[in-house]
């Protein structure tokens, strides 16, 4: 670069066109602003991704930590060295980049599933009910359910740390959800069996690869060389964006991370970490009002721990005015004005821009050309620019994806290789239940056999049939002498003696009845 247009503290964005084209000037955003967070929209193929990366080039020349999602699969270039193209030259002398120089730039690649980078991972604590429900897009019924599994665990000592822990947890609640119930608020089992098949749901699209531990460190997205440039970690998420509440989410879930762990450092000579959230209407689409605050409150005081936010998107309407009020630097590509939400989007984007005189925002805005875009930062004391309508600087790293090759040659020499690859179960909330619930299936199973025990005693004991002379109760009688035939006594006749052998024999039957009747339900 020439000494006019590198400039100590600036990173330099591109050069501005003047309608008569004289008077250009290059264009900056002043790093001591950088953590006031940014915008960049524009419609598919006019350069965006471009944009991203000459950002992330150069934030991390001037030190500063970076992190990024490869939504498409070619943002992964950044770690390799640029490669002479003509229409690269072309640009760079349209500008006045001379001398253009290529680098590569310190590199570490990420990925939920492990196959394009090193393991991401956190836990189900650490994700929280309110992110948990919204990557499962729980009802305010399940989410009260939710809420409430966190406070057991924490009330129990349960660690919640993967799918199989909070699976176990909503078993644990189901069967015991009358006594809960009373205790903490009504639990619907109907809700807990929703949450239930969500998490099925959330299994099968491969969420059960990203709760687990070793959990995601932040100080690692916030390593720096020992040359002083920031490390910029690449999140693989081509195969991610299949799922794209699992990609909001744990982007969100990200940003409330730095907001918890990072200190207070005010207003820095340059951001502690630059975090950029490409493809950012999956954030808000079809986010409930809670969430929208919660991101609105994240990005309103993220500031001030050092970390600035730029929103990656299409459409400046996919992001809520409260937030978009907050995003002092602005980078709008080119948009399409064909049907009505696309003209209001351009009207949207042409009146945040502070006006330039020179043209007519709103026409320029779908007019501009690839790599083409209208650019306002903040300066002086924190107030924007002027719009100016600025030609984007080429790329010092590779346009275009690295090989797997040169993939698997940046991830062996990574900072972080063998932190994150294999997983660690630990004992958690599954193991704790499992464990209390055959204790108690134990302690059942002995009481059963306790009181079959004392039935079986009662059937064989005291409350048996005995008769005189054959049981254990009571001892034989001595046989008596048969008496004979008192005076006035006849004997009886054949006939008499037929009848009481008739009678003898029926009711010796109903007897044995009566005896199999009883004894029987004794056993059963």
């Amino acid at each position: 670069m020439t000494d006019s247009i590198l400039q100590d503290g600036k990173l330099y964005i591109g050069t501005s066109r003047k309608p008569d084209d004289t008077n250009n000037k290059p264009e900056y955003l002043d790093l001591k602003f950088g953590n006031r967070h940014g915008l960049v929209t524009g419609a598919t193929g006019t350069g965006k991704t471009v944009t991203l990366q000459i950002l992330a080039e150069g934030f991390s020349n001037a030190g500063v930590p970076v992190f990024c999602a490869d939504v498409k699969g070619d943002l992964s270039g950044i770690g390799a060295m640029g490669e002479p193209k003509d229409f690269l030259q072309k640009r760079a002398d349209q500008i006045g980049l001379t001398p253009y120089e290529f680098q590569e730039f310190p590199v570490i690649f990420w990925d939920l599933y492990g196959e394009k980078g090193h393991r991401v991972r956190t836990t189900i604590s650490e994700m929280g009910p309110l992110l948990l429900s919204r990557l499962m897009n729980a009802t305010d019924a399940q989410e009260g359910v939710i809420n409430i599994a966190f406070k057991i665990a924490d009330q129990g000592g349960l660690p919640l740390l993967d799918l199989k822990d909070f699976q176990a947890l909503l078993n644990y609640m189901g069967e015991n959800a009358s006594t809960l119930s009373n205790q903490l608020g009504f639990i619907s089992k109907a809700s807990v069996g929703s949450i239930q098949r969500e998490l099925l749901i959330l299994e099968q699209q491969g969420a059960v690869q990203f709760f687990g531990e070793p959990a995601l460190k932040i100080s690692d997205i916030m390593r720096t060389t020992n040359d002083g440039r920031g490390a910029i970690s690449v999140l693989a998420a081509d195969k991610l964006m299949m799922n794209p509440r699992l990609y909001g989410t744990f982007l969100l879930w990200m940003l409330s991370e730095l907001f918890e762990v990072l200190p207070e450092v005010g207003d820095p000579d340059k951001p502690k970490l630059v975090f950029f959230f490409d493809e950012a209407h999956l954030l808000f689409k079809d986010a409930p009002k809670v969430l929208t605050e919660r991101v609105e409150q994240v990005v309103r005081l993220i500031r001030s721990k050092g970390v600035g936010v730029y929103f990656v998107t299409q459409n400046p309407l996919d992001v809520p005015e409260t937030v978009l009020a907050q995003l002092g630097n602005r980078v709008q590509h080119a948009l399409r004005a064909y049907t009505p939400r696309e003209q209001k989007a351009v009207k949207t984007a042409a009146d945040t821009f502070r006006p330039n005189p020179d043209f007519n925002c709103a026409e320029v805005i779908t007019n501009l050309g690839t790599g083409e875009a209208l650019v306002s930062t903040l300066e002086g004391k924190g107030a924007p620019s002027m719009v100016e309508r600025t030609l984007v600087r080429p790329p010092a790293s590779r346009l275009g994806p690295v090989t797997d090759a040169e993939r698997q040659s940046i991830m062996k020499v990574s900072p972080v290789a063998g932190l994150y690859d294999e997983d660690f179960d630990r004992e958690s909330a599954y193991e704790i239940l499992t464990a209390q619930a055959k204790k108690a299936a134990d302690a059942a199973a002995a009481q059963q056999q306790a009181e079959a025990d004392q039935s079986s005693q009662q059937s064989s004991g005291g409350s048996r049939w005995t008769l005189p002379g054959f049981g254990d109760d009571e001892p034989a009688q001595p046989a008596q002498k048969q008496a004979k035939p008192r005076a006035g006594y006849q004997r009886e006749t054949v006939a008499e003696a037929a009848m009481k052998s008739v009678a003898r024999t029926v009711a010796s039957s109903l007897g044995r009845a009566l005896v199999r009747g009883i004894l029987g339900s004794l056993r059963r």
